[in-house]
């Protein structure tokens, strides 16, 4: 398993002006960065990619659709499938070949019930279309269940799982997420062996979203469970720094998440770095 940091850690959408975050990434140790697409054309692409490159970096991206463009509804559902293509061209021109969030419905966005079998429908169709994006982009898509408060539609990595084998394409896979799984799982480790050969991929947030390693997350269980189940891709470190304002209403980021930003990661790292390399 190889360790990286979703960039939200220092910034919100990624722009030009956060490139030096990819030397402090390298410098803390890790060896690779998530780029948060939150927002399109905020960056030099072919500058970033040379950039990550020559850092000796590798590179996943992460996204969440934007309001008006959810799967579920099939009067926004073209807007959503346009959205999702650039963000995949923008992932496969960084040299990333894993695009991975809540990529079926804005994130806060609730309906006070649970997901009608039309909606279900509907998100099966459109990430259908999305799985012929992603192989033609050379890109994997990990869908991310996100907690009940953020989302009335995937909560869980049972119900991800059934949405990505009714999906039926290995460019379509499940992405969890330690915070979420805290809240609606009832064990972590349960959870990540139901995922199976569907993992894709993982992002590491302590049950507060503070550093990794100082809640009550049971991360050598988490591990264990990863490593019964053959998982070898990246454990990203994700938190939040400078949120964009929608995106702190949505999670609900009211207060200082750790010292610094720095300190999330650097205390983060450490900690993952020494479970990983202890045998299991």
């Amino acid at each position: 398993m190889r360790l990286g940091v979703n960039l939200m850690v220092w910034t919100g959408p990624f722009t030009d002006a956060d490139v030096p975050l990819l030397e402090r990434a390298r410098r803390v140790g890790f060896e690779g960065v998530e780029v948060p697409l939150l927002a399109l054309g905020c960056f030099d692409v072919a500058r970033v990619r040379r950039e990550i490159e020559s850092l000796g970096l590798s590179c996943t991206t992460s996204a969440g659709v934007p309001r008006g463009c959810s799967l579920l509804d099939p009067s926004q559902r073209p807007r959503g499938l346009a959205w999702i293509r650039e963000v995949l061209d923008i992932t496969a021109s960084l040299g990333a070949t894993l695009l991975t969030g809540p990529l079926y419905a804005p994130v806060g966005e609730l309906s006070g019930r649970g997901p009608l079998a039309a909606e279900w429908d509907s998100a099966v169709e459109a990430l259908q279309e999305v799985a012929v994006l992603a192989e033609r982009a050379g890109v994997v898509v990990s869908l991310e269940p996100l907690n009940r408060f953020e989302t009335y539609f995937l909560n869980t990595a049972v119900d991800a799982v059934r949405l990505v084998e009714q999906v039926g394409s290995p460019h379509i896979g499940v992405q969890v997420d330690t915070f979420h799984m805290n809240i609606e799982e009832k064990s972590l480790p349960e959870a990540i062996l139901r995922c199976g050969r569907h993992l894709q991929h993982v992002h590491c947030s302590e049950n507060d979203r503070g550093i990794v390693g100082t809640g009550h997350v049971d991360w050598p269980g988490v591990v264990a469970a990863l490593r019964a189940v053959g998982y070898d891709g990246w454990l990203t470190i994700e938190s939040f720094g400078q949120p964009m304002p929608e995106l702190a209403a949505a999670a609900a980021i009211w207060r200082p998440l750790a010292p610094s930003a720095d300190v999330l990661a650097e205390e983060s790292r450490r900690y993952l770095a020494h479970l990983v390399s202890t045998p299991g």
